[in-house]
């Protein structure tokens, strides 16, 4: 599907569906996040409650800045609930925002994904930079 016209695409057009989200349930250790984040090679896990309101966000960034800022030893993290290291009240946006306000938000904070969730915070999808990219130019979105 060719895209005409870049400032009516919505983020919902665009966004990582569901079943392609790295996601993990808030009492998840942080060993299995990690797996779930290799297994999804973005380098990011949602972490939901159990009616899927998003309660976090982790992201190897921030896992490797939590291993340099605090002193114990690597193999305790792994026990930790990935909660404990995630970013509580992460920057989100709504599936109605349009792409362009989306990749805006993105650069202004230094982001590459962006949870989707709708007005309740139920995690709906995630936006991931290179697929907002690939849609503004016109690319291919599957």
């Amino acid at each position: 599907m060719s895209i005409k016209n870049s400032s009516t695409i919505k983020v919902s057009d665009v966004m990582l569906p569901m079943d392609r989200i790295p996601l993990i349930h808030e009492h998840v250790i942080l060993k299995e996040a990690l797996e779930e984040m290799g297994r999804s090679r973005l380098g990011i896990v949602c972490i939901v409650d159990a009616t899927q309101k998003l309660q976090g966000i982790l992201t190897d960034g921030d896992i490797r800045r939590k291993l340099l800022k605090v002193q114990k030893p690597f193999s305790a993290f792994f026990v930790d609930d990935a909660l404990d290291h995630a970013i509580r009240e992460p920057l989100t946006i709504g599936p109605d925002d349009t792409l362009v306000y989306a990749v805006e938000l993105m650069e202004q904070r230094q982001v590459w994904d962006l949870p989707v969730v709708n007005p309740d915070g139920i995690l709906v999808g995630l936006l991931h930079l290179h697929r907002a990219v690939q849609a503004l130019l016109g690319g291919r979105r599957d």
